[in-house]
């Protein structure tokens, strides 16, 4: 399973500069008061369909708050509540949050892609080995 994961990725950047691509996200740091409207802006120069919104909070996985397949054209995933996004051009993908609380304390990672794996392959990749309790 890891060597076919690893040709994957392979194959996805074959002939491709990988200096001239990016994905910036936009602030890269954020403190707001309860109540006050929150709004997160992932831009890629990739022209990629998909885009992705991730949230991170200490010792777990990465959870997938909203992903775009393309303009206007969003799915809801793991943590939807409490969020909106808005992608009006495919270079943009924008994550609201109109009424900040506690609860909305985290890492938040966008990231882009010119198509998706199935689910379950990302899940994978995604999950956090096993420290024995150790922080990284």
């Amino acid at each position: 399973m890891e060597n076919s994961l690893l040709c994957g990725v392979a194959l996805c950047f074959w002939g491709m500069n990988l200096v001239d691509m990016k994905v910036t996200q936009t602030p890269r740091y954020l403190a707001k008061r309860v109540g006050e409207k929150v709004l997160l802006e992932c831009s890629q120069d990739m022209g990629h369909e998909r885009m992705y919104w991730y949230r991170q909070d200490p010792d777990l996985a990465l959870q997938l708050i909203h992903f775009s397949y393309d303009v206007d054209n969003n799915e809801k995933e793991d943590i939807p509540q409490g969020y909106n996004v808005s992608r009006k051009k495919r270079e943009h993908f924008s994550l609201i949050v109109e009424s900040a609380s506690t609860k909305h304390t985290s890492l938040y990672l966008c990231a882009s892609s010119l198509s998706t794996a199935l689910h379950s392959h990302i899940l994978f990749a995604q999950k956090r080995a096993d420290t024995g309790g150790k922080q990284l």
